[in-house]
């Protein structure tokens, strides 16, 4: 049975779920936060479960996961609850998402002008010189952040904690997106991070982190799905799926959505390869 997690993040934590969240949200306070599910120990798993391009009705414990294009992610829960992350404007077909994450590095991350129809917006980077701090409960989604740095390339003399990566944790997945990452993850950090099964990651190889860095991350992370982004290109999002070959079944799907439960992650770590711009 296929259990990837860090047990030095995790060997101290009882395996607690989160239960289902009240219809209302509400941000909490480190007093008021659950237990996150995705730092506990974590459980077996079975295969990946593909949605087609029509609508389909979710089951209780699925998610559905479409790639919208460049960083962009629409999230639709059994609850109901959609979320778009790194939103720059476009959020796919169907109703406005009700929540939305964004990012700082680059334009194509975020938006000033969101649709107004979102009832929230969490920005990844903080006010004043304080980290952005994300603890939503909406539906049955739980959403947090863990931030990290913006090199000085993007920013003079860089900016501290200015790039958040955005964990969703619904139906016992794991779910995170790395935003735009510029650096190898502390043990700090993937403490605060804890379990992902599955993992939005940018494969540029250059605006974020060189792509032999960035597989480095993967692999520690150890998450059961992994879903390249940020590729500029054919030769580029090649050259990490050959890079990932040596420990992750690759999948290329004809699709932009899939449909995944904790039931159904992979026996093997896969890449699965969404099509998109």
């Amino acid at each position: 049975m296929y259990r990837w997690f860090s047990a030095v993040c995790f060997a101290a934590i009882a395996a607690i779920s989160l239960g289902a969240c009240p219809a209302g949200a509400q941000q909490l306070s480190p007093e008021e936060e659950p237990i996150s599910q995705c730092l506990a120990i974590a459980r077996g798993i079975g295969g990946v479960q593909y949605a087609s391009l029509e609508p389909v009705a979710l089951e209780t414990g699925e998610v559905s996961i479409t790639y919208i294009g460049h960083s962009t992610f629409r999230l639709e829960t059994a609850g109901g609850i959609v979320i778009a992350t790194d939103y720059a404007g476009n959020a796919g077909s169907g109703r406005a998402p009700d929540a939305v994450t964004m990012n700082i590095a680059h334009s194509s991350h975020n938006t000033s002008f969101p649709d107004p129809a979102i009832t929230h917006v969490l920005k990844g980077w903080g006010e004043d010189g304080e980290p952005a701090r994300h603890r939503l409960k909406l539906g049955d989604v739980y959403i947090r952040n863990v931030t990290t740095d913006i090199r000085g390339s993007f920013e003079v003399g860089g900016r501290p904690d200015a790039n958040s990566i955005f964990i969703f944790e619904v139906a016992g997945l794991c779910i995170g997106h790395l935003g735009h990452l510029h650096h190898e993850l502390t043990p700090e950090h993937r403490a605060k991070i804890g379990r992902l099964d599955v993992v939005f990651v940018p494969v540029d190889g250059g605006y974020t982190m060189a792509q032999g860095a960035m597989i480095g991350v993967l692999q520690d992370l150890r998450a059961s799905i992994v879903i390249p982004m940020h590729a500029f290109g054919t030769y580029t999002l090649q050259r990490f799926v050959e890079g990932m070959k040596a420990g992750f079944r690759v999948e290329f799907s004809d699709t932009p959505t899939l449909t995944v439960s904790l039931a159904s992650l992979p026996d093997t770590p896969s890449v699965v390869v969404l099509p998109g711009y």
